[in-house]
């Protein structure tokens, strides 16, 4: 049951990473003034970054159980997981594109910053496509080992 959650949750987890980067910015930017829809797509990427700091913690707890579990039943299992350094990754990439650069992206805005914005918009959209190319491969990775041989 916990396997199935812990996949249910990577699944969403990037579900809402997709959506937020293929809808519902775009989206802002198609129907707003560029201005409104800056203030919109700011607050989405806050409101993501709670929920990627969240799902990130809660996979990792996951993926420890999973261990853990594994060596009471004296099977073999590796300290370091291939999905436990997908979540971290995710983890990490979610600080440092969302918390680090924001502060700085802010300054860039103001004039006073050591990078301009758009090299900082670069770096931060890096990040995140990273981070959602860690949690789709998550989420695979925890389906294929529900089913064996299925998403091969």
């Amino acid at each position: 049951m916990r396997a199935r959650l812990h996949a249910l949750l990577a699944a969403l987890w990037g579900g809402f990473l997709l959506c937020v980067a293929l809808a519902a910015a775009p989206s802002a930017f198609a129907v707003l003034e560029r201005t409104v829809a800056g203030l919109y797509v700011g607050r989405l990427f806050s409101v993501e970054a709670e929920v990627s700091l969240a799902a990130a913690l809660l996979a990792i707890l996951f993926e420890r159980r999973h261990a853990r579990d594994a060596l009471d039943a004296s099977r073999p299992v590796p300290a370091l997981s291939a999905e436990l350094l997908l979540a971290a990754a995710a983890l990490f990439c979610t600080v440092a594109g969302y918390y680090a650069l924001q502060p700085l992206m802010a300054q860039a805005r103001a004039g006073t910053g050591v990078a301009s914005f758009a090299a900082l918009h670069g770096v931060s959209l890096g990040f995140f496509g990273l981070k959602g190319l860690a949690v789709l491969a998550l989420a695979w990775r925890l389906m294929s080992r529900l089913s064996p041989g299925a998403a091969s």
